[in-house]
């Protein structure tokens, strides 16, 4: 089994902002299969597919970014994963915008979503971060984050969450 995670905050006045780029991925990624969510599981909203003889849990914790590790753990051990299937997508503002990074494990950098997984189920994970780049306007990390993605650029950004899902295909599912 797969667990395939996107982080983002659930209210909906977080809708296209630059921190819940990690939703708009795995609800891409789940069209692809079309997984539906319909369902709730371990403090998440959760879709189903078989992806060849896998079954995949794709979620969308409902904890709130700050909090993405309770959801995880609660999967981990309802499922007895092990952390190798778990596939967490999540924006990254040290990449730039556009920019998609694959890693197996490693630190949570500054994002807060990451630091409440690695303290709730360790550093070995899949992460798959999509770069939102820094906006100099913006004095406060938080408010630039929790910042709508402007029209002009939700095209690019797109493109950047097809590219994360493509690689999720590949690692995860090996197709």
């Amino acid at each position: 089994m797969k667990l395939v995670v996107g982080l983002g905050n659930p209210d909906k006045q977080y809708e296209n902002t630059y921190h819940n780029v990690g939703f708009m991925a795995i609800e891409t990624l789940a069209d692809k299969f079309d997984a539906q969510f319909v369902k709730s599981d371990c403090k998440a909203k959760i879709a189903e597919a078989r992806i060849g003889d896998e079954k995949v849990i794709f979620a969308k914790p409902q904890t709130y970014m700050n909090l993405s590790g309770e959801s995880i753990r609660a999967f981990v051990n309802k499922y007895k994963l092990k952390n190798s299937d778990i596939y967490v997508f999540c924006d990254d503002i040290d990449l730039p915008f556009g920019k998609v990074r694959f890693r197996e494990n490693g630190s949570a950098g500054t994002h807060n979503g990451l630091r409440s997984i690695v303290a709730n189920v360790g550093t070995d994970f899949n992460r798959i971060r999509i770069g939102i780049g820094r906006d100099e306007r913006f004095f406060n990390l938080a408010n630039f984050v929790l910042s709508k993605i402007p029209s002009d650029k939700l095209e690019a950004m797109q493109e950047a969450i097809d590219e994360a899902a493509k690689i999720a295909c590949k690692m995860a599912f090996k197709i």
